[in-house]
Formats: structure tokens, C-alpha cells, sequence
């Protein structure tokens, strides 16, 4: 006997340090945390690749997306290519409530799994946008950015689910039917963002390019594919342990990030998973907006273009 603390199986060390400056919170509140939205969490990670976020005392964070050699036999893993780093990365798969606690052992904070499954045939599962306000706004402009988005959804005879982001934004997830390609996928985000803007230039904007953005809502549309998002219910590194957490459409305008946290969200959630009960069932993709999002330019390539055009035009000008 070690005489350590054993928590849903996984031997625990060091609970009562601090999570990290700032946090006003333990390594054992984390621990608490994660044993109470363990299967909550779960039904967000099951079968997705998870890279997780952690910060070690005294040390900056960071994101660990390939699983260490000392990581146990049990953790459920798959191992893919990736194609940005030309090598085989192992991704731990958060399928059960063991998993997390491990990880939370090793100070990791945050879960970000990709919004592809492992088996890639059904395609994706979600489409995402992303409610990032500019410098000099705030939580509320991110709340007018995702009504804009709602409002696109609408028009288009679709529905979403929003959360918050655990940072300063929002997070609007559209459930959608198996069988969509990842392009089209994509495309139909792009096409949502655009769609919105539409509604009201003067709230948001799909600029990629911050400097372009003129202090309106960044509507991000640019999580597709085998990118991640932050999981519903997990915790941030940010000061007070904000948490992703998700609402209903009518309270959005009404609440603020610091209102979720790691030790006020377990009074707030009781047995409930509004995650699970606020998101629409999956739906059909308009063949019009897929077709309009294939004549918008990906942000991120059309963004570099711009930045090679920029700085060869200020190279001309010295």
C-alpha cells in the first residue's frame, strides 16, 4: 500500500497544490470536477481523437496531442496519420470516465477532441461557428454574433446548439445526418458565416484577417474536418477555472463566462446534461447552401494569399 489517493481506480499525487497561478483552485478540485461531469464528458469525447491541454507548476501550458510512453495499457487510443507533421500520432479516445481521471492526474485541464469520429465513413457530425469578439468587445458582442447565426440557421430550416466557449466566445454546434462529405461540410459552414454577415454587416464579419475585422464579431467558420473544439463541459486554463459550458438560445444575452466554473457548475448542472437536451437531432443540409459554400474561398488559404499580396506590396512601398 502506497498510502496515495485512489480516485475511480487511478492513484493520485499531489491534490491539494494549486491547478496553476491564478486558478483559485486545487489539482483536487479538478479531480473533483472531472469524477462529477466524468459522463457527461464522456458522451462528448467517446470515439474522437482528444488532445488535451496541461499546465505543470511553474511552467507555461501546453497542448499534448501524442499519447507518452508511460500513458497505461487501458486507455483507450488510436493511432492516425497526420498529414501536417508527416508522422503516426497515438490520440488517447476519452471513453470512459478512468481516462479522464488519469489525464486530470497529469494536469491536463482541457479536452479538445476533433469534431471527426474515429471511423471517418459517416462523415462529420457537426458543423461548427465560432463567436470570437474583437479586441475592445465583449461577451455580449459575442452573443449578438451568435443570434446572427441563429438567425442564418432559421432561414435555412436548420437548428443549433450554443455553449460558451470557456473563453470570451461562443460556440454554435449544428447537428447534422450521416453521410455528408467533409468538403461539403465545410462548405456549408462557410456558407452560414456568410449568410449571416449578410443579416447585419455591421455585428459581424467573416474576415479571417484580424486586422480586417474593424472591431465587429469574428464569425469563424474554419473548424471543419479533422479540426478540434473544446468539449462541451471542460474546464479552461483561465484565471478561475472557467468551464465550456452550454445554454439555451434565450439565455445567452444574459449570462457571462465567469458565471461557469469549476466549483459553480456542479450546482448549476445538478443530474442534468444540457448539452444532450438543448441539441437539435441531426439534420439535412439545403443542397443550396452547400452549393453556395463551394464558391467561398477557404479563409485560411485565401488569408495567406492576402498576407504574401500585403507584404510584397509594403516591400514595394520602402
Amino acid at each position: 500500500m502506497t498510502g496515495k489517493e485512489v480516485r475511480g481506480g487511478v492513484e493520485m499525487s499531489n491534490l491539494d497544490q494549486a491547478l496553476f497561478d491564478g486558478a483559485e483552485a486545487t489539482k483536487r478540485d479538478l479531480i473533483d470536477y472531472l469524477e462529477f461531469a466524468g459522463e457527461r464528458l464522456v458522451r462528448v469525447l467517446r470515439d474522437r481523437p482528444l488532445s488535451v491541454v496541461r499546465v505543470r507548476p511553474g511552467q507555461e501550458p501546453f497542448m499534448q496531442k501524442n499519447l507518452p510512453k508511460y500513458t497505461p495499457e487501458w486507455v483507450p487510443r488510436v493511432t492516425v496519420w497526420a498529414e501536417s507533421s508527416h508522422r503516426e500520432v497515438t490520440y488517447a479516445l476519452g471513453n470512459d470516465e478512468r481516462t479522464l481521471l488519469w489525464f486530470g492526474n497529469q494536469r491536463a485541464v482541457e479536452y479538445h477532441p476533433t469534431l471527426l469520429p474515429v471511423d471517418h465513413s459517416a462523415g462529420p457530425t457537426h458543423l461548427v461557428l465560432d463567436l470570437d469578439p474583437s479586441p475592445g468587445q465583449t461577451f455580449r458582442d459575442a452573443a449578438a454574433g451568435a443570434h446572427l447565426i441563429r438567425a442564418a440557421l432559421t432561414a435555412d430550416g436548420l437548428d443549433g446548439a450554443v455553449k460558451t466557449s470557456g473563453a470570451k466566445g461562443l460556440h454554435v454546434f449544428v447537428p447534422v445526418e450521416p453521410g455528408i462529405a467533409i468538403e461539403d461540410a465545410a462548405a456549408a459552414t462557410r456558407a452560414i458565416a456568410a449568410r449571416a454577415e449578410r443579416i447585419d454587416p455591421s455585428v459581424g464579419t467573416t474576415a479571417f484577417i484580424k486586422e480586417d475585422r474593424h472591431g465587429k464579431v469574428f464569425l469563424d467558420s474554419t473548424r471543419a474536418g479533422g479540426a478540434t473544439v473544446i468539449a462541451a463541459y471542460s474546464p479552461r486554463i483561465r484565471p478561475g477555472v472557467p468551464v465550456s459550458f452550454p445554454l439555451r438560445w434565450n439565455d445567452i444575452d444574459d449570462v457571462t463566462p465567469a458565471d461557469f466554473t469549476l466549483r459553480s457548475v456542479p450546482n448549476l448542472l445538478g443530474d442534468s446534461d444540457p448539452w444532450t437536451t438543448e441539441m437539435p437531432a441531426p439534420q439535412k443540409l439545403p443542397a443550396d447552401l452547400v452549393a453556395e459554400g463551394h464558391t467561398i474561398p477557404i479563409a485560411r488559404v485565401q488569408a495567406m494569399h492576402e498576407g504574401k499580396r500585403r507584404a510584397r506590396a509594403r516591400r514595394a512601398t520602402e
